[in-house]
């Protein structure tokens, strides 16, 4: 599914080196290097009492900070030696991620008989983070679920623009290398692997996008409408998440957000918080987490900037966990979750991985309120439920199984590709009842055309549904852009689903269909893989790689190998979702 995400690989290459050094002492119990003879012989000599102990001094000393830097001094060595990245991309990462990383596992429900079950075996402790947990769902009875009606010939319609991933890149520079050895290029201090220049508009590389490139797209959106509203789900700043600070993420926030008021004026924008909002990218800690080491920082900032859009109470909860709900049309609520609450990626999580901020029982509050008041909902959020933690995923699949008849629509993004997910009735896991539809990046990265969004949805009026109709993809092509470096370049229709894929609507039994003809007919699926790439794919998906992309279409939840198992006759699947950070 597109080159590799660098950037990602990094973080977690380090983050993982970091777990590895605080969780192995010394006779000290201080942190040291995994390549001494502790290595060698691990924990085969170690008590049960010994370990706890070593655990218990490890919490401790870790949290002086001369020994925290001991950990980061032995982690940039490591990352240097194994040529992990660059030597200058090694030591801003461990000195942007330190402090964070250890202060979680000083703060995390990992103690000393969770650590030692998981070194030394059960019979020293029970480890079960991360184990399943349950939400409580209200004893109301499921209302009957009725077919869906189509709207009548004539009804209103509207046009909900969806923004997502713009990934501004304040350092790109027209000309830069294209290909470099940093996990991020078309940069001002990029450093060649290559001789290709980057485009005046942006690049098909492991590059991000210009601020003229951003403002384009704003522009031809402007002159486009109307738009009932816009649904903005995140992921602001670049990928160059090695040297990222709180003061950089804060103008990327505000730089945006004021392009978005000067664009699209009075029509109103309902954002959702991206993984890489924050600094260090994928740091979210739970409410419980106070003073510098929290997000109230992001979250404030985020509530300041967005007053005009927001009512009040839906900014309380902003500023208190990144989340909120509001009514947004007469008989419409909206819901913006923050998905960093379930995201593999979110280290903060080992503090609490059951229902972290209490998210997910708050959501199915919202729903029981708006089933009793007969409104329908509108979910978004950036990070898809089927590519969230097992437990997190699932509780939410439920959600949805309990509430289909509220939630009309779910909006997602985060992959930067062009995808869906189906979800089915828990019983028998056939029927489809909701989709989450994944709209791709406004981002090139990586090796992508600059896109957007349209959802046309049924509009606003007594009997209406609110749910999708049609959605239509919007890019620029930079082939033919970067040619006219000087003329301000056209933003074109890639395509209509509808049309493009014959269906008759978009209810969730008509993806479906899709996925069942993407299996009869491969022409057609290689259609959807051009689409599924804005229009910029270099390689032809067969066999493997077909499976699993309509795996990962008809996966809702993560690691439910149920909807999958038919289709390894086309062969076992080996395209794997990707995070891109």
């Amino acid at each position: 599914m597109g080159a590799p995400d660098m950037a990602h690989r990094t973080v977690w290459s380090l983050g993982g080196l970091f777990i590895l050094l605080i969780s192995w002492p010394s006779s000290t119990g201080l942190p040291v290097s995994p390549m001494g003879p502790e290595v060698r012989y691990g924990w085969t000599n170690v008590t049960c009492t010994t370990c706890k102990a070593l655990v218990i001094a490890l919490d401790i000393s870790l949290q002086v900070e001369s020994n925290m830097e001991l950990v980061a001094e032995v982690a940039v060595k490591v990352c240097k030696t194994l040529h992990l990245e660059e030597p200058r991309v090694c030591e801003q990462v461990v000195e942007l991620f330190k402090r964070d990383m250890i202060m979680a596992w000083v703060m995390s429900v990992l103690r000393p008989s969770e650590v030692c079950g998981l070194l030394l075996g059960t019979d020293c402790g029970h480890w079960d983070i991360g184990s399943d947990w349950n939400i409580t769902l209200p004893p109301v009875p499921k209302p009957p679920i009725h077919p869906p009606v189509p709207p009548q010939p004539g009804s209103p319609v509207s046009r909900i623009l969806f923004l997502t991933d713009i990934h501004w890149d304040h350092s790109y520079s027209p000309g830069a290398p294209a290909t470099c050895k940093e996990p991020l290029c078309c940069r001002n201090h990029s450093s060649s692997s290559g001789h290709k220049p980057s485009g005046y508009w942006g690049e098909y590389s492991t590059c991000d996008l210009p601020l003229h490139t951003i403002q384009s797209l704003l522009r031809h959106v402007a002159t486009n409408g109307p738009f009932e509203r816009v649904y903005w789900t995140g992921d602001i700043p670049a990928h160059n998440v090695w040297e990222q600070t709180r003061a950089q993420q804060l103008h990327a926030l505000t730089t945006i957000t004021a392009l978005l008021k000067k664009y699209l004026g009075p029509v109103p924008v309902y954002p959702a918080v991206g993984n890489h909002e924050s600094a260090p990218v994928n740091s979210f800690p739970p409410p419980s987490v106070y003073g510098n080491l929290s997000s109230s920082w992001l979250y404030h900032a985020m509530a300041q900037e967005w007053e005009s859009w927001l009512p009040r109470p839906a900014l309380e909860t902003l500023r208190t966990a990144g989340f909120y709900t509001t009514r947004i049309a007469p008989g419409l609520r909206l819901v913006s979750l923050n998905m960093n609450f379930c995201a593999i990626e979110n280290f903060w999580l080992i503090i609490n991985y059951t229902d972290p901020a209490g998210q997910l029982q708050w959501l199915v509050g919202v729903l029981q309120e708006a089933e009793n008041d007969h409104e329908k909902v509108h979910i978004i959020g950036h990070i898809p439920p089927g590519l969230c933690l097992k437990s997190w995923s699932w509780n939410y699949y439920r959600i949805v199984n309990r509430y289909e008849g509220t939630i009309a629509a779910q909006f997602f993004g985060h992959t930067h590709l062009d995808e869906f997910e189906i979800f089915y009735d828990e019983e028998t896991l056939s029927r489809p009842l909701s989709v989450a539809f994944i709209a791709p990046s406004v981002t090139t990265f990586v090796n992508l055309n600059p896109g957007f969004r349209v959802y046309l949805v049924d509009g606003e009026y007594p009997e209406s549904s609110h749910v999708v109709l049609d959605h239509q993809t919007y890019i620029l092509n930079l082939t033919e852009a970067n040619k006219k470096p000087n003329e301000d370049p056209p933003w074109s229709l890639l395509y209509s689903a509808l049309s493009t894929y014959g269906m008759k609507s978009a209810y969730p039994s008509d993806w479906e269909d899709l996925v069942q003809r993407f299996l009869r007919d491969d022409r057609l699926f290689q259609t959807f893989w051009f689409l599924y790439h804005k229009g910029h794919v270099g390689e032809v998906c067969q066999e493997s790689c077909k499976t699993g992309v309509l795996c990962a279409l008809r996966t809702g939840r993560s690691n439910d190998p149920q909807m999958c198992k038919d289709l390894e006759v086309y062969g076992k699947p080996t395209q794997k979702r990707k995070s891109l950070c």
